[in-house]
C-alpha cells in the first residue's frame, strides 16, 4: 500500500516537472520571436499553465503531508514501512520544491503592479536589516551598516523594495556557507539614491558576471534562476537599475540605484 501512494505522489510530481520543464523549453524558443503580440500571448499561455500546475499541486502536498502524518500514527516492525515514510517524506520535499519554482516563475512573468508611496530608503532599508539580522546571525554572517546622513527620499513600492533587498542579502549569505561580513550601505550620488550590498563571499567568476541577471541562469545546484532576473525587473519598473562588481573568492557587490523624488540635503 506504501508503495502504490508513494508511486502515485511520484507520478504526479514527475508530470509536473516534465510539463514545467517543456514550459521552460517551448518558452526560450519563442522568446526569440520578433512579434510582440506573440510574447503576449506567450506570458498568457505560460502563465495559465503555471497556475494549472500549481492547482493539483497544492493537492498533492496536503494529501503527502496527512499521509505522512497519519502513517506515522502507525506502529509496524516491517521494513517496508519505515521505507514508504522516507519515500513520502522524499516527494514531499520535491512537491515542496516544485511550488518554489513555480512561484518564482509566476512572479518573473508577472507585470510588476506597483504601489508607489515616497519613502526615506534609508528606513526602508534599516527594516529589512533588522528583519533579516536573526537569520544573519544564525549563519555567523557580521552586518555592518553605513546609512547616509540624508533623507533619501524616492517614490517605490514598498513591499516589492523590501523583498528584492532581503532576496540579495540572502543570496550573499549563500555566498559566505562559512560566514563572513555583509556591508549594506545607502548614499546619495547626483540624482539616484544608491543601495549598496557588499558580501566576502566566493565572488562571481568573470565567465558567469554577465548572466546572472539572465532568467533560467543559476548558479546553485538547486537554484531557479529567476531570483535576479525578478530583482533586475523590479528595480527596472522603479526606473532605476542594479549593477555589480565581483570578484572570485574575495566578494561581491551589488547597487541598486533609483531616482531621488527631491535631491534632499536633510541630515
Amino acid at each position: 500500500m506504501w508503495q502504490f501512494i508513494a508511486g502515485i505522489t511520484c507520478g504526479c510530481v514527475a508530470g509536473g516537472l516534465l510539463s514545467y520543464h517543456v514550459l521552460l523549453r517551448h518558452s526560450r524558443k519563442r522568446i526569440d520571436t520578433d512579434n510582440a503580440s506573440e510574447l503576449v500571448e506567450l506570458s498568457k499561455l505560460t502563465g495559465e499553465l503555471a497556475h494549472e500546475i500549481n492547482n493539483p499541486l497544492s493537492t498533492i502536498k496536503v494529501n503527502l503531508k496527512l499521509a505522512h502524518e497519519q502513517l506515522g500514527e502507525v506502529h509496524s516492525d516491517d521494513p517496508r514501512f519505515g521505507r514508504a515514510l522516507r519515500k513520502i517524506a522524499i516527494v514531499q520535499a520535491e512537491a515542496d520544491r516544485l511550488a518554489e519554482i513555480l512561484e518564482d516563475f509566476l512572479r518573473y512573468i508577472g507585470k510588476p503592479e506597483l504601489q508607489l508611496e515616497l519613502t526615506d530608503l534609508n528606513e526602508l532599508v534599516g527594516d529589512v536589516v533588522d528583519f533579516y539580522a536573526p537569520q544573519a546571525y544564525n549563519s555567523a554572517i557580521t552586518i555592518r551598516k553605513g546609512f547616509s546622513e540624508k533623507v533619501l527620499r524616492c517614490k517605490v513600492d514598498t513591499r516589492m523594495l523590501k523583498q528584492v533587498i532581503l532576496n540579495m542579502m540572502i543570496n550573499a549569505q549563500q555566498a559566505m556557507p562559512q560566514g563572513g561580513d555583509l556591508m549594506v550601505r545607502t548614499e546619495q550620488q547626483e540624482e539616484w539614491a544608491v543601495i549598496q550590498i557588499n558580501d566576502t563571499g566566493c565572488g562571481i567568476s568573470a565567465e558567469a558576471l554577465p548572466r546572472i541577471f539572465d532568467p533560467y541562469y543559476s548558479r546553485r545546484a538547486r537554484g531557479t534562476g529567476l531570483g535576479l532576473a525578478t530583482a533586475k525587473k523590479i528595480v527596472a519598473a522603479h526606473r532605476g537599475r542594479i549593477d555589480v562588481v565581483s570578484e572570485p573568492d574575495k566578494g561581491s557587490s551589488f547597487s541598486i540605484r533609483l531616482p531621488l523624488s527631491t535631491l534632499s540635503t536633510t541630515a
